[in-house]
């Protein structure tokens, strides 16, 4: 099957042209996005996918879940990321004892210059673009409760009042697939709240090598700054506007709609060894993921090969698996990737 898609490149599916000042924004996005990834690999090494999948959350306006072992650079991937987009950031390290106030702020008395004393709210670290939830699965139910608040509202509720969080605002959470004691498993709509699940491999060989001979000298040089936050807002906003031909939403809902074993047109399989399916999230998601993906790539629509390309990191923690799956190692990642294959054989 052909993946490319032989439309005009700057034609919609009903020959509507885009404004020349989207096309221009669009290159200029495309030069920003290789800009940010030779900032980032002055000290990520490798991790390519992984800066890609990012990228596209960003642009997209969606958050991500990194998921690795530990020492595989997450932290100071986010990090970076934050330094080189020039965006107000902050690192929360859940643990099993943190409380909300500790994440939204809470109101504490103070002195006014009169010599009144009145409460004033002081804004916690929620309060930044980017924020890094490292170890998110370590939190109980209230703190995950607040947190899922700030993802899907953009904004904080503490002590009856609430607070708008300052776009773009960014959540980048990580949790450990191992370690598993002290843990409480994010539930299902939390999860669904992240766009993307990333999954973050071991290094290559030649990569392990890099790290060991390049790590271990000298300090690295500080990040220089490729983009501001409003820069940030408007490409957000580019991406919305980027046409999506029809086939594209057809792929979209076909494949989501393929996840869900109570259906009748689902795969036998599918029936089989999942328990749980994809919602309209993902849905709206793919469709997002595409759109940001074909413009880092310089495209000027969304193409077949977008939207496959975000097919995982989107519903990977959106297809729950059943016990005979588990039995036969069927897992979420390999479900996705016999529906990405069935659809590209059809």
């Amino acid at each position: 099957m052909e993946t490319q898609i032989s439309e005009p490149a700057i034609q919609t599916p009903d020959t509507h042209q885009l404004p020349p000042d989207d096309v221009a924004a669009i290159d200029q996005l495309g030069q920003s996005y290789r800009n940010l990834k030779a900032e980032i690999g002055k000290v990520i090494i490798g991790q390519e996918t992984v800066i890609e999948q990012l990228a596209v959350a960003l642009f997209a306006r969606g958050h991500a879940l990194l998921m690795g072992v530990p020492g595989l650079a997450k932290t100071l991937l986010v990090s970076s990321v934050a330094e080189a987009l020039d965006l107000t950031f902050s690192r929360i390290q859940f643990t099993p004892d943190l409380m909300p106030a500790d994440i939204t702020g809470t109101d504490i008395i103070q002195e006014t210059e009169s010599g009144k004393r009145e409460f004033q709210f002081i804004k916690g670290p929620v309060f930044a673009n980017l924020l890094l939830a490292d170890e998110i699965n370590r939190a109980p139910a209230k703190t995950q409760a607040a947190m899922l608040e700030a993802m899907q509202e953009r904004r904080v509720t503490a002590l009856g009042h609430s607070y708008k969080l300052d776009p773009p605002f960014f959540v980048l959470a990580t949790q450990n697939p191992v370690e598993q004691e002290g843990t409480y498993p994010l539930p299902e709509a939390q999860l669904d709240r992240f766009m993307f699940l990333i999954d973050v491999d071991y290094p290559s060989a030649d990569e392990e090598r890099r790290i060991a001979r390049e790590t271990t000298g000298a300090a690295k040089e500080k990040l220089q700054t490729v983009l501001t936050g409003e820069q940030v807002i408007a490409y957000q906003e580019l991406v919305r506007r980027m046409p999506v031909p029809d086939h594209i939403y057809d792929y979209a809902v076909d494949i989501v709609r393929k996840t869900r074993p109570t259906l009748d047109t689902s795969p036998d399989w599918i029936k089989k060894y999942v328990g749980w399916g994809a919602g309209p999230r993902a849905v709206q998601y793919l469709i997002l993921g595409a759109k940001a993906r074909a413009a880092l790539h310089g495209s000027y629509m969304a193409r077949l090969e977008d939207i496959e390309a975000v097919t995982q990191p989107v519903l990977g923690h959106r297809v729950l698996t059943n016990f005979a799956a588990e039995a036969q190692g069927m897992t979420a990642t390999k479900v996705v990737e016999r529906l990405v294959k069935e659809m590209h054989e059809a």
